[in-house]
């Protein structure tokens, strides 16, 4: 039988406990599940691609189905490449549901055998984004509960907070 294999394809700066939610969850449905970083996000990024790269790995050290992988150019030409079928996508509210259906349908009129999976976001992440975290943290408010542990040392080094 073949694998199944997906990818959740993002910016991940940083990686936080919504982005855990849906790659878990994707998991119990998929063989492996390619967390893909963009490189060629248009986003201001906070964190280099190898110091997103690294922490993804960190966090997810302990998942031997969950791989971790970066990428230039059309996703879905990636997603091919990989001999993945299906890319997941999180949605916390309506409001990402437009944006997300318009790439969607793009990427399906790219590549018929590509299907996009949405999966809501689990309530207590329902509003979390990286950019919320950056923000918060950069203020320095609380980003405990947001973020696992390593990747708010990240942040307190970013923004010249040294924590023993």
């Amino acid at each position: 039988m073949p694998r199944k294999i997906a990818v959740y394809p993002g910016s991940f700066d940083p990686i936080t406990y919504g982005h855990i939610d849906i790659i878990k969850r994707g998991l119990r449905i998929f063989d492996n599940v390619i967390i893909a970083v963009a490189r060629n996000s248009v986003k201001n990024a906070l964190f280099t691609i190898e110091e997103r790269l690294e922490l993804i790995r960190e966090v997810l050290a302990d998942n031997e189905r969950a791989k971790v992988d970066t990428f230039d150019g059309l996703l879905v030409d990636y997603v091919l490449a990989q001999n993945a079928s299906v890319i997941i996508r999180g949605l916390r509210a309506v409001s990402d549901f437009e944006y997300e259906f318009q790439i969607a349908q793009m990427n399906r009129s790219i590549s018929q055998e590509v299907e996009t999976l949405f999966m809501m976001t689990s309530v207590p992440y329902s509003y979390l984004s990286s950019s919320i975290v950056k923000e918060v943290s950069s203020l320095n408010g609380p980003v405990e509960g947001l973020v696992p542990p390593m990747v708010k040392r990240a942040l307190d080094a970013k923004f010249n907070r040294y924590n023993p």
